[in-house]
């Protein structure tokens, strides 16, 4: 179940949100929770692009390059919520990113719903 949502496709943190006037505050990099992922966000079209920029363990079909296109549309002053695409996978999930005080948050979903997972991501140095 771990190879169903790609790690880099959940991105979404709890407490101390902070009012976003848009997904410019996602900009720039991130690292995963659990340390074995840092990605790069930026604009793409009129899109959001999220890039491994570095994969410490690949064993789960991650590379550097790997890329989700963010289609995201403002749901309150610091959450967005649309769709995820990946390409490698040919994939669509359903994508709710957060932007809080200390960091992000996203959560992708596949099956209408069913497989879901969150990953919370600070700010890369």
């Amino acid at each position: 179940m771990k190879n169903l949502v790609p790690l880099t496709v959940v991105l979404m943190l709890a407490p101390a949100p902070v009012a976003a006037q848009n997904l410019t505050e996602a900009h720039g990099f991130w690292m995963r929770d659990d340390g074995n992922a840092r990605v790069e966000i930026a604009p793409c079209g009129g899109d959001i692009c999220v890039t491994n920029v570095w994969i410490g363990d690949t064993s789960g079909g991650e590379q550097v390059g790997d890329s989700l296109v963010l289609s995201l549309t403002p749901k309150s002053a610091n959450t967005f919520a649309g769709s995820a695409y990946d390409g490698k996978r040919k994939r669509t999930y359903s994508m709710t990113l957060r932007i809080a005080e200390r960091g992000l948050a996203t959560r992708g979903c596949i099956l209408g719903g069913v497989v879901c997972r969150t990953v919370n991501w600070t700010p890369a140095e």
